[in-house]
């Protein structure tokens, strides 16, 4: 969510300085290329320390043990979903499309699914980067104990 709303209109920028006529295509490859790896990292990390959470279980109390484990399914599932399902998507859709998504019609249904489907990948990176904030805040409290 913040990565890509502060990547991308920097890297559109930049490519527009260029006068690149593609410059929105380019800087959404390389969004699509930074959020993949960020995606695959999420979800390992928080396997992880979903398993870190659980060997170090007796460090914490019963409450904030399980609102932790939460927190790290929830983000281990939302990049999960993100990279595997939405984004693998997102890249079959544009594959699919002659053109640039920036000259499909905006009531062509490809358009309007890549659309769709970018509104899902930025909320479930939204939701996985609170979880891991709320999961941050329960281990270095635990840490401190």
């Amino acid at each position: 969510m913040f990565f890509g709303a502060v990547v991308a209109p920097a890297a559109f920028g930049v490519l527009r300085s260029f006068g690149l006529p593609n410059a929105n295509e380019i800087a959404g490859s390389i969004v699509t290329r930074s959020l993949s790896v960020i995606n695959i990292a999420g979800f390992l990390i928080a396997l992880l320390l979903l398993v870190t959470a659980i060997l170090r279980r007796n460090s914490s109390g019963r409450i904030s043990f399980i609102v932790e484990c939460v927190c790290l399914g929830v983000i281990a599932v939302a990049t999960g979903i993100g990279h595997w399902l939405i984004a693998a998507r997102m890249r079959a859709l544009r594959a699919a499309m002659e053109l640039p998504i920036d000259q499909i019609a905006a009531s062509d249904p490809r358009r309007i699914e890549f659309s769709s489907l970018h509104g899902y990948s930025v909320n479930v990176l939204g939701l996985a980067m609170i979880a891991a904030l709320v999961a941050l805040v329960l281990i270095s409290r635990s840490l401190r104990n």
